[in-house]
């Protein structure tokens, strides 16, 4: 579960390493978002410049993200319980599509209903 002001991993290429959520839409009385929730977040640091030296994303930007991994215990409606070591998201764009062109580590099947983020995860667990 991700709160306010939580610190999440950036798991795609795009540029940012730490993300800190700043937004949860979707309602008056959301207080927490879980995996596969669009959230609003805050670009906390970035990797170091590139070899052309062009970055697009910028600490202190603001994005959308869609949380893809969670240290929170999980339960699945088949009983099967799944945690991750870390809370982790990809910045996505106005229509949900991601802003990088990788990811790196596994993603919940949760995130299905993003097509594109799932499409590009080497591992759905």
């Amino acid at each position: 579960m991700i709160n306010i002001r939580s610190v999440l991993q950036c798991t795609d290429n795009s540029g940012a390493a730490l993300l800190r959520c700043i937004g949860i839409p979707g309602g008056t009385g959301k207080r927490c978002a879980k995996v596969g929730d669009v959230i609003v977040v805050s670009v906390t640091s970035i990797i170091s410049k590139r070899a052309s030296g062009i970055v697009k994303i910028k600490k202190g930007m603001v994005h959308r993200a869609v949380i893809v991994r969670a240290a929170k215990k999980l339960v699945r409606t088949d009983g099967s319980t799944v945690s991750f070591d870390a809370n982790a998201a990809v910045l996505v764009n106005k229509q949900f599509e991601p802003m990088a062109t990788r990811l790196f580590g596994p993603v919940d099947r949760i995130v299905r209903r993003y097509g594109k983020i799932f499409s590009m995860a080497k591992e759905v667990i």
